[in-house]
């Protein structure tokens, strides 16, 4: 049986810019991807960009979405604030990263919808460790963000004992699913 997805549209991010007209990101996403690249951009991350791809969904991944001369931090604030749905691939040292807790945490604060995706990792098993090099307030924004994240309904995958394509196809209904309820409530 063949699905029929369809994208986001170009009105739903036209009603959020007439909202918003401080957004200041052009070429909206309908998926940020939060993760840590060493961990799983040859993997999940980068399977579900692919897939999202197949389906004309707009995904950010950094390393396919930016190019040599963007500034990091500006192009990937920018991609969060204008995405429709936030993925969350929380990996074993997913929390060693200060990117993916900024990420999460700038998801959590715009008020995206975000589906965590546990791989090879429990829920229980993060936590934001306190090396003191950064200010407490900044410290604590991850913590409640990643709180935030752990308690919210999300999917789970084992990578050596997983079926990928099972698990891709479950990635995609639920991610489909979130972007049609995001589009609903803007357009209301």
């Amino acid at each position: 049986m063949q699905r029929l997805l369809t994208p986001c549209s170009k009105i739903a991010y036209t009603t959020r810019y007439i909202a918003n007209p401080t957004l200041p990101y052009p070429n909206p996403c309908d998926i940020f991807i939060n993760h840590r690249g060493i961990d799983t951009k040859k993997t999940i991350s980068g399977l579900l960009y692919d897939c999202f791809t197949r389906q004309r969904l707009t995904a950010f991944l950094d390393s396919k979405s930016l190019k040599p001369g963007d500034r990091l931090f500006v192009e990937i604030d920018m991609a969060i604030k204008a995405c429709g749905v936030g993925i969350a691939v929380f990996s074993p040292r997913y929390c060693d990263s200060y990117f993916c807790l900024h990420e999460l945490a700038l998801l959590v604060k715009n008020k995206k919808r975000v589906i965590p995706i546990f791989c090879d990792v429990k829920p229980s098993e993060l936590c934001v460790k306190d090396d003191k090099t950064r200010p407490a307030a900044e410290i604590r924004r991850f913590q409640l963000a990643l709180e935030e994240a752990k308690y919210t309904v999300g999917l789970t995958f084992d990578t050596s004992n997983g079926d990928w394509s099972e698990f891709l196809a479950m990635a995609s209904d639920a991610v489909t699913k979130n972007l049609l309820e995001v589009e609903e409530r803007i357009g209301d």
